[in-house]
């Protein structure tokens, strides 16, 4: 049976779906396909032990009234269903350094997060209110960072780098690298990643920083109930295996694993940028841009360790542990010496429902490098595609997990007699569920010294097909949800697409008064 769209999304990452109900709003007639047993991308969560544990999103910032990300998702109408759990105010983030016992804080609300620096920091505190200015002045530099408005990147802006920016803030290399403590968001490379990254990443986070309940799917699941409110189609288990071209060389079907085929008028691609370009065939784009994609390295991969653990043995803690082994590995923390794993780790706490004082999880993050799991990287292991990686795998991940409890240890020194049960997931968990080269978390490594190299317009120059998700210029909740409204203005108009933005928060101003 043939089906006809105005417009089909191929994976439904944050990206895709936004996308999507963006364009469902409009009328238009709007389907999403993926491939694996659960909708997402980055938000899917999965259980064991009857408890929930996130795959990517751990938290989420700029979700209180008037925020940025609190409007794009009250414009997509799933604002008011999110369960959201508001963090620790003066400590969302917790930055540590080997043995040294100090918890540095990153509190939400820029006065707070001068504030609370400054006890640690007294002599810094202009400093401090320095950095915080210049954050936020990058930021409302950003095209629809601030929903409308700036439609071109600053180049000025683009080629400010991270190190060079601290240095010239602070001289205090502690203070740096407090600062630069919740870099995990970006993959840890603080050294030559533009400072926009820096700034994006942190910026919202302090405006305010929640943790969903239940898991980040709720967004996934809050996104494709409104689709399909509005008559949108959303299919799982429907792996696009082949894209066919008219005599005019734009898209006219994709066909699924299954053989079924959708025809439509415009596509949006929310998939790695890679594989599409596997998937359509390298011959249909210019060559310059497939050595300009091809040359991008991916962001690091990483490894997480899922405890549960015993009813009430740990405290629990209403904030994120960014620990290093030492200040000065804080700058390239993504590269580490294997002998010395986890030399950084990023360390989460989940409440127990019935005693909300107590831990009922923890969930460890550190980097890893595809390489240590390359010998298995023939195997593809989902709910759909259970192919056993076999004996030495389980031995590989069961000897990581190990020495990330050790780790722990110098933290909650009871911790190995509070873990009931132990999960792990490594690169090849992330490359099959999530789809993402190697891995990585966050797309590609972008530099100061060519931030455009790792830029890419949402249009193709097929003339049908769009871009979207966390290989187009942002990555994260807010990076890909920004990236969705950007791809939707070249499909419907940037005026339309401010108009409605506009009328949204006019709407919000008047029911407030």
């Amino acid at each position: 049976m043939k089906k006809h769209y105005d417009i089909l999304v191929i994976g439904s990452g944050i990206g895709g779906l936004v996308s999507a109900l963006i364009l469902a709003k409009e009328g238009l007639k709007v389907c999403v396909l993926e491939k694996n047993n659960q909708y997402g991308g980055n938000l899917q969560t999965f259980s064991r032990d009857k408890l929930i544990f996130d795959t990517g999103v751990h938290y989420l910032g700029g979700l209180s009234k008037g925020q940025n990300l609190h409007q794009f998702f009250s414009y997509l109408e799933i604002m008011k269903d999110l369960e959201l759990q508001k963090m620790d105010e003066n400590g969302y983030d917790k930055i540590t350094f080997g043995d040294d016992k100090i918890e540095y804080p990153h509190a939400q609300g820029y006065e707070n997060f001068v504030e609370q620096l400054s006890k640690y920091f007294p002599e810094e505190k202009e400093n401090l209110e320095n950095y915080c200015e210049e954050i936020q002045r990058v930021c409302n530099n950003f095209p629809r960072y601030n929903l409308i408005g700036k439609d071109s990147y600053n180049e000025e802006i683009l080629h400010l780098n991270t190190r060079r920016f601290l240095e010239s803030i602070t001289s205090n290399k502690k203070l740096q690298s407090v600062l630069l403590g919740s870099n995990f968001l970006y993959a840890g490379d603080s050294e030559n990643i533009p400072f926009y990254v820096h700034a994006l990443t942190v910026n919202s986070y302090i405006q305010s920083a929640y943790k969903c309940k239940k898991g980040g799917s709720q967004i996934s699941k809050l996104l494709i109930r409104k689709l399909r409110e509005y008559g949108a189609e959303v299919y799982k288990h429907s792996e696009v295996t082949e894209v066919i071209f008219d005599e005019n060389n734009t898209v006219s079907v994709v066909k699924t694993k299954s053989g079924k085929e959708y025809f439509a008028k415009q596509f949006i691609s929310n998939i790695e940028i890679r594989c599409l370009t596997k998937l359509i065939g390298e011959e249909k784009f210019k060559k310059s841009f497939l050595n300009r994609v091809m040359s991008w390295e991916p962001v690091s991969s990483c490894f997480s360790v899922y405890l549960v653990l015993k009813p009430q043995s740990i405290t629990n803690f209403n904030y994120n542990i960014y620990h290093f082994s030492s200040e000065e590995s804080v700058w390239n923390a993504y590269r580490y010496n294997k002998n010395n794993w986890p030399e950084t780790f990023m360390l989460s706490s989940t409440a127990s429902e019935k005693h909300p004082e107590f831990s009922e999880s923890l969930t460890a993050i550190s980097y890893m490098d595809f390489d240590e799991v390359k010998e298995w990287e023939n195997s593809i292991h989902t709910i759909t595609n259970k192919q056993e990686r076999g004996v030495q795998y389980d031995k590989f991940k069961q000897e990581k997990a190990e020495k990330m409890i050790e780790a722990l240890e110098k933290k909650i020194p009871n911790i190995r007699d509070s873990i009931k049960n132990i999960y792990t997931s490594s690169p090849l968990s992330y490359r099959d569920y999530i789809g993402s080269f190697e891995g990585n978390m966050y797309g590609y490594i972008k530099s100061s010294e060519n931030p455009l190299k790792t830029m890419v317009s949402p249009r193709t120059k097929i003339s049908n097909l769009f871009l979207t998700g966390q290989s187009v210029n942002m990555h994260g909740i807010l990076g890909c949800t920004i990236g969705a409204f950007n791809t939707c203005a070249e499909i419907l108009g940037k005026e339309l697409i401010d108009e409605r933005l506009t009328q949204m928060i006019n709407k919000n101003r008047s029911e407030e008064k």
